[in-house]
């Protein structure tokens, strides 16, 4: 009778989902599988010979991989403007690492050119890898190969990227904020406390003495003996008093000359005084300027740097906001709590999804996935369901319009997309991996096992060293970047999960493309050393 009931096909989806989400809440000394649950619990449904529909696995793999390309694409083409060729390098790291080690294991275990090629692409749960490697060796073994070596590729990858902030006690926002400071340049600011010996400026407001004049030079606070005072428009000066300027080099030192000389800065009496960095984000609020906002006369706080792109430039009253422009806030708490509700607000719905658009996406993407690309000499590559949408979802996503096409999602509607399209494509990636791995394993014996398991976890512990350690990547950018470089949907999905931010996808986004087709291109060269 249950046998009978688990046939239909929904209802065999959504035992797998359910079980899969009970086993992913289960926790064991603070550690969860989370989606990966799901996983586990459809290859064991696979091992009993159920399969989750091949559509559901694709319809999943593509919503989820259009919220990370709509998530990553405000960011991704200005980061790759700055340093996100790094996440290509890493990307061609790991599949150069994988590529040795397959050379090695073949050698070691004595394995034919198709079973090491398909180990490989397993490993790296590469789909068009493994295309690749049929083509160029012609030989049903390399999907023996990959279906040995997919589940501990697919699971190795998840299980690194929960358990390594663990184990090494990375706080992983800390570690962002430490790791991923702006980029310094031409017009980044500088802070110089200034003490105020010219009389012709005491007892003068600060509005009255046209600080506009010195260009970028703000004043975020006064010192006077040892109080600190924020400083506003009708903030009066005094002679002795010490202002705390934040503007371009050139500009500060004219201010030093006209008012005093340079003090040593000293904020150490400022407690209640905080600096704080707000992310622009509400709908009217994005394309006014500063002096639009009016945000030092009517909310009392004063702006004195924007990043933008992962630049830091001076505050210019003209800059017209953008979406995503970080702004360093100085005010006393409350002010600034009230300031950050005002640039994160939103009038609309808490999820505004527009169907035509999302799946006009869809259309697109899958259509240039289905687009075959000729490499001479190594044969035709295609993008498929998951390299197509990201691409067309990273270009829309970073102009957030395109004609009719809307795709600036609010996060908690882009988070719906992609978990439901996560849990679908596990279910059925799962069934999957699960079908007649323990007769494979049996017949082929422990070798195909240990070679499947030294070719994911080298380039993993490599990929991330030098992610970490040569390029000085945050852990988040590092372990998107690794997962990118592992073309490990699973995984992403199990990073998104620990830090609530867009710097993981971004890194996946920038380092899939170039693992996707690096890995189609190495199951083809490999031949010539195998």
């Amino acid at each position: 009778m249950i046998i009978n009931f688990l046939e239909e096909p929904l209802v065999l989806l959504f035992v797998i989902l359910f079980l899969g989400s009970v086993l992913g809440r289960t926790k064991l000394r603070g550690l969860s599988l989370g989606s990966s649950g799901i996983l586990l619990v459809a290859m064991l449904f696979g091992h009993l010979g159920y399969k989750v529909s091949a559509t559901i696995q694709n319809l999943g793999l593509s919503f989820f991989i259009v919220a990370v390309g709509l998530q990553a694409g405000p960011r991704f083409f200005r980061m790759m403007k700055t340093n996100g060729i790094i996440f290509g390098i890493i990307g061609l790291f790991i599949v150069f690492s994988a590529a040795l080690t397959t050379i090695a294991v073949s050698q070691l275990f004595s394995l034919s050119p198709a079973l090491s090629l398909g180990l490989m692409t397993g490993a790296l749960t590469s789909t068009p890898g493994l295309a690749a490697a049929l083509q160029a060796t012609n030989d049903p073994l390399a999907s023996v190969g990959y279906g040995i070596a997919y589940p501990f590729g697919v699971l190795a990858v998840v299980l690194f990227v929960q358990l390594l902030p663990k184990l090494l006690k990375i706080d992983l926002v800390q570690d962002l904020k430490q790791y991923n400071g702006p980029v310094r340049n031409d017009e980044s600011p500088e802070l110089m406390t200034i003490e105020v010996t010219n009389p012709s400026f005491h007892k003068r407001t600060i509005k009255e003495l046209s600080f506009h004049k010195y260009n970028t030079v703000v004043i975020s606070r006064v010192i006077r003996a040892d109080r600190t005072i924020i400083a506003l428009n009708d903030t009066v000066i005094l002679s002795g008093d010490r202002l705390v300027a934040v503007g371009l080099r050139a500009d500060l030192r004219k201010l030093c000359k006209d008012i005093g000389r340079e003090a040593a800065i000293n904020l150490e009496n400022a407690d209640h005084i905080k600096l704080r960095k707000v992310l622009v984000d509400a709908d009217d609020i994005i394309g006014k300027t500063l002096t639009e906002l009016g945000l030092r006369g009517t909310y009392g706080v004063t702006v004195t740097r924007v990043e933008r792109g992962g630049f830091e430039f001076n505050q210019d009253p003209k800059w017209r906001l953008e979406r995503g422009d970080t702004l360093t806030i100085v005010s006393s708490e409350d002010r600034l709590n009230e300031v950050e509700k005002l640039f994160a607000r939103k009038h609309l719905a808490v999820t505004n999804v527009d169907i035509f658009s999302l799946s006009l996406v869809l259309l697109i993407g899958v259509a240039v996935g289905m687009i075959p690309f000729h490499l001479p000499g190594l044969g035709t590559i295609k993008l498929g369901v998951a390299g197509g949408p990201l691409f067309i979802a990273l270009v829309i996503g970073h102009f957030g319009k395109i004609g009719p096409i809307q795709a600036r999602y609010y996060q908690p509607s882009n988070q719906v997309i992609r978990d439901i399209g996560l849990a679908l494509f596990l279910a059925g990636a799962g069934t999957t991996a699960g079908q007649g791995v323990v007769e494979v394993v049996a017949a082929e014996g422990l070798r195909l096992i240990i070679g499947g398991a030294l070719i994911t976890t080298i380039p993993i512990i490599a990929g991330f060293l030098v992610a970490r350690k040569l390029f000085k990547l945050s852990a988040a950018h590092s372990l998107g970047a690794l997962c990118g470089g592992m073309t490990s949907t699973p995984g992403i999905g199990a990073v998104n999960q620990l830090i609530n931010s867009e710097d993981p996808s971004v890194a996946y986004a920038a380092a899939y493309p170039f693992a996707l087709i690096l890995v189609a291109i190495a199951a083809q060269l490999l031949l010539f050393f195998l």
